[in-house]
């Protein structure tokens, strides 16, 4: 395991899939400052977060997690779910899952990437 999948790891750890508004503030700092100084191969560590926040489930996000995927190279882009910013902005007629069924998804790929 390299060290951003460490960081990701840890991450999932210490909060869980306790996905608490007041969490939010810590996740948009920590995405803001890899925004910033972006590490190589931190696509998956930028994933969890961006789902964190989609989790959350607050519209106010979906601005920085458009510009996570948007904004950094076309790895990170393919990585973060465009579901998500869809689900989040309410799309109408669009093809996407439901919220649930996307929240479902993203724990169990986290439970099954991480054994957690």
């Amino acid at each position: 395991m390299d060290n951003n999948e460490k960081r990701a790891g840890d991450f999932l750890e210490r909060f869980g899939f306790s996905f608490k508004e007041e969490y939010r503030g810590e996740i948009r700092r920590l995405l803001e400052v890899e925004f910033s100084d972006y590490q190589q191969g931190s696509s998956e560590y930028l994933r969890v977060l961006c789902g964190f926040l989609f989790c959350i489930g607050n519209v106010d996000d979906v601005e920085l997690i458009e510009k996570i995927k948007l904004g950094i190279n076309m790895d990170i882009g393919a990585m973060i779910d465009s579901e998500w910013i869809e689900s989040m902005k309410g799309v109408p007629g669009s093809h996407i899952r439901t919220r649930d069924e996307l929240l479902k998804d993203y724990v169990s790929y986290y439970v099954k990437y991480f054994n957690l």
